[in-house]
């Protein structure tokens, strides 16, 4: 869509206020002007007021929702960019009833399994505790956990869960998965053991949920599912907060009815300062990093300046289905 008046580009989402420097925006400067918008999501009164005058609008995937009663207060918005080409935040139906076009991105395929294999020898080595103790001016504080020999449950063994199962073949463990559309023939291809969704959470040592958020997988991992597991074992999850059954999570972790877990990923985010997964003792969260890095951040940014630079031109690129 060719236009010739200056186009008004709004990048959400950078909360660490570093999308202006990780690429050169300036390449858009011929076609409009871009902002960099720092707050957090707010109501859509809020929302409205804030993006009303904005033309195109840079997301990332999950941080901002666009649903219906917001994109239908947008009237100058002609094109969502979206980090990566799956977003279970933006109403798609809406955005094509609207006529507001959708493009995304690529994703850097290793940014997420190294932050779960980075969370998975955190919480079996008690690294935090530790370094926290020594930190205090004191000394060991614990006996950490072997993973040689140990179980690692994957569920959902797609590109991200694939090399999850890499990393821990390397360490010699024993690697299962399940998923709904697993078979074990495919399983198989990647050294990895199919077996049914209870057998995962009986039999893993540690828990690691690696799927894509969607309808079908939203509330996936289950309070019945969680109840299945060891009592020494670990639930990770770099996927996404609303997979697992939170408040289920809350309560198995309170009564000690597994070691621990490790969160990248909430339910609602930021996580409010009362949540009670900031204060769990046996829990190890961080802020949704498992994305934040600078190869990501740049195939992002990059590939959303070449979204916008097609949209403009009147051959929009990288459109969602």
């Amino acid at each position: 869509m060719t236009q010739d008046s200056a186009v008004r580009i709004a990048v959400l989402d950078d909360w660490q206020s570093v999308a202006s420097d990780v690429v050169d925006w300036t390449v858009l400067d011929s076609i409009g002007e871009v902002s960099f918008l720092h707050e957090f999501p707010a109501d859509t009164a809020t929302m409205v007021a804030r993006l009303k005058d904005f033309d195109v609008i840079c997301v990332m995937r999950e941080r901002t929702l666009f649903d219906e009663p917001l994109l239908s207060q947008l009237p100058k918005l002609k094109l969502l960019v979206s980090a990566g080409m799956r977003n279970a935040a933006l109403d798609l139906a809406a955005t094509k009833r609207l006529g507001i076009q959708v493009a995304g991105t690529e994703s850097y395929k290793h940014a997420a399994p190294e932050l779960t294999w980075a969370l998975i020898m955190a919480v079996t080595r008690n690294i935090v505790e530790e370094a926290n103790s020594l930190r205090a001016g004191n000394w060991q504080v614990d006996i950490g956990s072997d993973l040689y020999g140990k179980t690692l449950g994957i569920v959902g063994l797609g590109s991200i869960g694939q090399r999850v199962a890499r990393y821990a073949l390397a360490f010699d463990m024993k690697v299962i998965a399940w998923s709904e559309n697993l078979t074990a023939e495919r399983a198989a291809e990647h050294g990895v053991t199919y077996v049914s969704k209870a057998e995962l959470f009986e039999q893993s040592d540690i828990v690691s949920v690696n799927l894509v958020l969607s309808d079908r997988s939203r509330g996936l991992v289950d309070a019945q599912s969680l109840n299945r597991m060891k009592p020494t074992a670990y639930l990770i999850n770099t996927a996404r907060g609303p997979i697992v059954d939170e408040d289920a999570l809350v309560e198995l972790l309170k009564q000690k009815k597994i070691a621990g877990a490790a969160l990248d990923v909430f339910a609602q985010e930021p996580l409010p300062a009362d949540h009670p997964l900031r204060s769990l003792p046996n829990l190890l969260a961080t802020p949704h990093v498992g994305y934040v890095t600078e190869n990501n951040y740049r195939m992002f940014f990059t590939q959303m300046i070449e979204d916008i630079q097609a949209w403009h031109a009147g051959s929009p690129i990288r459109l969602f289905a």
